[in-house]
């Protein structure tokens, strides 16, 4: 899984038994591989090269995944242990108006750089027929980790899930996070703000955190979804355009964060929902100890509890849960649901890529 943080590449290796229809998993070994400024840039600036670069860098990506895992394999001796690659690759476009979205990492390369078969473009089906193709990992909270109400991953985009019952389970995306984060954290030399202590020195910069809230993506029903460029070519020039100190930019979009989040989080629940529910939060951002506990403030009047979950499961959650999507694929079973995504119908999302010789 490559987020739009752009980190690094999460490769997690799991175990999944099902029995009787119940699902458990064992993550066995799990990393996290950074990009380098080469890659950080290429990846970056994807959607800036014509049709010919593209898929160049299509190809030339999947390839370079390929070879990441084989790196990954070999340093923690997994060696034709592994009989499925699930890749949801690195996003660039991402226009459901237009039922088209495209990740990065041809399948095809990794299959054969590893040899070993490999399932990838996951969110492709769900758009083709009408949906969102966001978010897709609910299928894989509730499968796996279905004691929880409320799921929020922090990534570059912020995306939350809940079970509505006989509405079945709705997710979207809530507004960028990390991403913004990140590049505010740039401007002044380090790679992202250590556990929110920048923004938590900063000040509040109410004018602009106001119009961060009334941009019209807020004000849209569910189900949507972002594209990595709202916070990239929105958000983030919003903030610099104002001038603001670093600190005080962090600390405005970190209340962003946090209002939209709860904004979003309020129109999921009802008047009946009385009993005290639990929000588990992973993604980078549920280490940013600062914005953990604004949520944790912010969210104790609504009865909602903020979870944080080993480290492994922060960090790798999406991982496993592309694994736990791949193995469904391959068994030709649902694994994008359409309750959340707004298409016509549930769907088997996946291309299978043979690497094993028959």
């Amino acid at each position: 899984m490559s987020g739009s943080s752009l980190d690094g590449l999460d490769l997690c290796y799991a175990h999944f038994q099902e029995t009787s229809g119940k699902w458990t998993y064992e993550i066995i070994k799990a990393d996290c591989y950074g990009y380098t400024p080469d890659w950080i840039n290429k990846l970056k600036h994807a959607i800036e090269l014509n049709a010919r670069e593209y898929l160049l860098l299509h190809v030339e990506y999947g390839h370079y995944l390929g070879e990441l895992v084989n790196c990954f394999l070999e340093n923690n001796g997994l060696g034709y242990q592994v009989q499925l690659i699930a890749s949801h690759g690195h996003t660039s476009f991402h226009v459901p108006s237009h039922k088209m979205t495209a990740q990065l990492g041809d399948g095809a390369a990794i299959a054969a750089e590893t040899g070993i078969n490999v399932v990838s473009d996951l969110r492709a089906i769900d758009l083709a027929l009408g949906g969102q193709g966001a978010p897709i990992v609910p299928i894989g909270e509730r499968v796996l980790l279905g004691d929880f109400y409320f799921f929020l991953n922090l990534g570059g985009i912020a995306n939350l899930s809940a079970d509505q019952g006989k509405l079945g389970i709705v997710a979207f995306d809530i507004c960028p996070a990390n991403r913004v984060l990140n590049l505010l954290c740039n401007e002044v030399g380090k790679e992202y703000d250590d556990g929110g202590r920048l923004a938590e020195s900063g000040k509040v910069q109410a004018a602009l955190l106001n119009q961060l809230n009334e941009l019209p993506y807020y004000h849209q029903p569910f189900p949507k979804s972002l594209a990595n460029d709202f916070g990239t070519d929105v958000v983030y020039p919003m903030i610099r355009a104002k001038g603001s100190a670093i600190p005080d930019a962090l600390r405005t979009m970190t209340e962003h964060v946090v209002f939209q989040t709860k904004s979003a989080i309020k129109k999921l629940m009802t008047t009946a929902d009385e009993k005290k529910r639990q929000l588990l939060v992973t993604g980078g951002g549920a280490f940013n100890n600062f914005l953990v506990r604004r949520l944790s403030e912010e969210l104790n009047e609504l009865r909602i509890e903020v979870v944080v979950p080993e480290e492994n499961l922060v960090k790798y959650k999406e991982a496993l849960i592309m694994a736990m999507m791949g193995v469904l694929r391959w068994r030709e079973e649902n694994n994008v649901m359409s309750s959340v995504t707004g298409a016509s119908r549930d769907s088997i999302g996946g291309a299978v890529w043979m690497g094993q010789e028959a």
